[in-house]
């Protein structure tokens, strides 16, 4: 696959966590739904799915992980940036095969997507911090 399918697989498990923080509907409803109004043709979609499921069964340990490098609690984050530091922490512990610097920049991207005007660098910041703990094999 290539990297803009994974791109737009992380666009939309976004917009997937997203739904899932405001609505908690089930995540297989809103696989679904993303999957039926959405051209999913250019989309890794094995890697959507993984991304969308895991961060949905898993937040309350990323949302532990996470948690030292906020400067504040989950629950006082917006909801756009909540669900970008989920994905990116997902990936940070989960997908080791993808490098750091690509999941810091992935989440820098759809922070300024779909994020408030400086959410980008709340994101990175918080991210650059996690990453010396979370991948600290890929530091040295």
């Amino acid at each position: 696959m290539k990297p803009s399918a994974r791109r737009k697989a992380r666009e939309l498990a976004l917009q997937g966590i997203y739904s899932w923080q405001m609505s908690k509907n089930p995540a297989h409803h809103i696989e679904l739904h993303l999957a039926t109004t959405n051209d999913m043709t250019k989309v890794d979609l094995a890697f959507f799915q993984e991304l969308l499921r895991a961060v949905i069964n898993d937040y309350d340990e990323l949302d532990t992980k996470i948690r030292p490098y906020l400067g504040r609690l989950p629950e006082e984050l917006d909801p756009v940036e909540k669900a970008i530091l989920r994905l990116a922490t997902y990936e940070l512990v989960k997908r080791v095969d993808v490098p750091y610097k690509v999941v810091i920049n992935e989440a820098i991207e759809l922070a300024k997507a779909f994020g408030a005007e400086e959410s980008h660098k709340f994101v990175n910041g918080v991210l650059d911090k996690a990453v010396r703990t979370l991948r600290k094999h890929e530091q040295a």
